[in-house]
């Protein structure tokens, strides 16, 4: 390494580099496994003893990645194919008891969702959904209120 250039981090590095890295995951294994491949594969050229020496980082990562992706693939065949061997006994799900409910919950705004998920299924106070969502008490028994009212409305209308 020269002494008149600034060292380089490899967060900077990493930084210049992703996104074109992921669109190039994106192409070798598809959009939902692209960012995971790409971490693997800084994760593992990071931390590898070589990495001090690479001259033309661009190159190295996306080869890198290219590596990742194959392995991705391999071991993605490879499962499919021992998932095909073993038998499986057929998973029946029951059939769902309210769907008017998750219907109706549905059609809540986010907040209002967000604050009856707390309340009910977390078993949160007023004062804890407040410091949990970043907004006043009042604010969250409004939204609570509102909430109880178009699901009394909505589940009573269906009946």
């Amino acid at each position: 390494m020269r002494l008149d250039t600034p060292a380089v981090t490899d967060a900077e590095i990493y930084g210049e580099h992703a996104a074109a890295l992921v669109r190039f995951a994106t192409v070798l294994v598809g959009p939902n496994d692209a960012a995971d491949v790409v971490s693997a594969a800084v994760l593992r050229v990071i931390s590898s003893a070589g990495w001090a020496s690479v001259s033309n980082h661009r190159s190295y990562l996306h080869q890198a990645v290219a590596n990742e992706a194959h392995n991705f693939r391999r071991g993605e065949t490879r499962r499919k194919h021992r998932e095909t061997r073993v038998p499986v006994p057929r998973a029946t799900y029951p059939q769902e008891v309210h769907p008017e409910v998750r219907a109706a919950v549905a059609r809540l705004s986010v907040r209002q969702r967000a604050t009856v998920y707390l309340a009910y299924w977390e078993d949160m106070t007023d004062h804890m959904i407040a410091a949990y969502l970043g907004i006043s008490a009042g604010s969250v028994r409004r939204h609570l209120a509102r909430a109880r009212h178009h699901l009394r409305r909505a589940l009573n209308e269906d009946r």
